[in-house]
């Protein structure tokens, strides 16, 4: 799976926690109350060739160390009251049913999570969801799972280093329903080398047709660092022509909408209110606290994060003190470009005021909003009701177009 705290965004250079700036958040404390909460699970039964977040594979890992290390983590740093919870990876699904009990009901002692959250995701994969796997999430206070079936393609899935198959994926969704979900999210991938509209198409029928409430559904991407990456580099991949990439795009956007899943950022599909509430903290460049390695955590306008590795992780947490490895307070218009830059890619867009607020930027003039007017005159962004969107020329171009936020006004 793809997780979702490791998403935010990463630090450039980012300080040691010993020498963290004046002001900082310390990385030791807890958040404020109602903190959404992120939980990093990071094993997985095989890598994925596309994948450069932070997983292992699970055989011979002490997983029952791990929740124990997440749970002393938890202790320590983890909200009151989270408003929203999220188990990433990785594969939590993985983790057997009573390393799962374990860790829902540490976490809930903790923070009191089953009480306070309005929505509790866990991601999971097909080879390790069924009926019973799910039955035993939802009732330790899990609200939304998100499968992660990718492809129903048995030539993709073996691209993409996947242990599952097409049937697998289908029944993983079954096993869902059965078990009671009704809040049920799908992650696909499309523009993999050699896929066409036509295949496209028929798998996203297909899943559609099973009835999620939620989708999202991602152009390949290929990251550094990935088997992909190099496999590009060496000539043994071809990425597929923009005009393709564009064709899908549209196709997908088309195909959900019929469906009744409205596009409400770039590669999140909906029902009206089922929209995740935890994803859309990190487009409103909100809080959050992030537990486990890798995971990053934003309080109080500081961003720091874990180390990308199991060992020193569990290690700081065994000595007492905060595993954070990297700590960072950004400028006020650094924090104004990356708002803009997160929340252009929902369908809402941005608030200029609300952004500056967020920011905690209150010089005139904007200079976000003067370029948000300037890529407006090229037709890239739309004004609409006081919020600044992407257009529909800007939204297959909209990773460039936010982009223009990072780089400084």
């Amino acid at each position: 799976m793809a997780p979702t705290n490791p998403s935010a965004p990463r630090p450039a250079q980012g300080a040691e926690t010993a020498d963290r700036p004046a002001g900082e958040h310390d990385p030791g404390s807890p958040a404020p109350d109602g903190t959404p909460l992120y939980v990093h699970l990071p094993f997985c039964v095989a890598l994925c060739h596309y994948c450069d977040f932070f997983s292992v594979t699970a055989k011979g890992q002490d997983i029952d160390g791990t929740v124990e290390a997440l749970l002393t983590e938890a202790r320590l740093r983890a909200p009151a009251s989270p408003r929203t919870v999220y188990l990433g990876g990785g594969t939590p699904s993985l983790l057997s049913s009573a390393q799962l009990q374990r860790l829902l009901d540490g976490l809930d002692d903790c923070c009191g999570f089953r009480t306070s959250a309005r929505e509790v995701t866990a991601e999971c994969n097909p080879e390790s969801l069924d009926a019973a796997k799910a039955e035993g999430l939802l009732a330790g206070g899990v609200t939304r799972l998100s499968v992660g079936i990718q492809s129903l393609r048995a030539e993709v899935l073996a691209e993409f280093g996947r242990v599952h198959n097409a049937r697998e994926g289908l029944a993983a969704m079954d096993a869902a329903r059965e078990a009671g979900c009704e809040n049920l999210s799908v992650d696909l991938i499309y523009a993999a080398p050699g896929q066409d509209a036509r295949r496209w198409r028929e798998d996203l029928e297909r899943v559609l047709e099973s009835g999620p409430e939620h989708l999202s559904a991602y152009n390949l991407a290929f990251e550094e660092q990935t088997p992909f990456a190099r496999r590009l580099e060496r000539g043994e991949l071809v990425a597929q022509p923009e005009e393709v990439e564009l064709e899908l795009f549209w196709t997908t956007r088309e195909r959900c909408a019929a469906a009744g899943l409205v596009a409400y950022e770039i590669s999140n599909y909906a029902a009206s209110t089922h929209r995740c509430l935890h994803n859309l903290s990190y487009w409103e460049n909100g809080p959050y606290v992030g537990l486990g390695p890798s995971a990053v955590s934003h309080v109080d306008r500081t961003r720091f994060g874990n180390p990308r590795a199991l060992d020193p992780w569990r290690t700081a947490l065994a000595e007492g003190r905060p595993a954070a490895q990297w700590s960072e307070r950004l400028g006020t218009e650094e924090r104004l470009g990356e708002t803009w830059w997160l929340g252009l890619r929902t369908a809402e867009g941005v608030d200029p005021e609300a952004a500056r607020r967020t920011a905690g930027h209150s010089e005139a003039p904007d200079p976000a909003l003067a370029l948000a007017r300037a890529l407006s005159a090229e037709g890239l962004i739309e004004e609409r009701g006081g919020r600044m969107r992407l257009s529909e020329r800007g939204l297959p171009v909209a990773d460039g177009v936010a982009a223009r936020f990072l780089g400084g006004f």
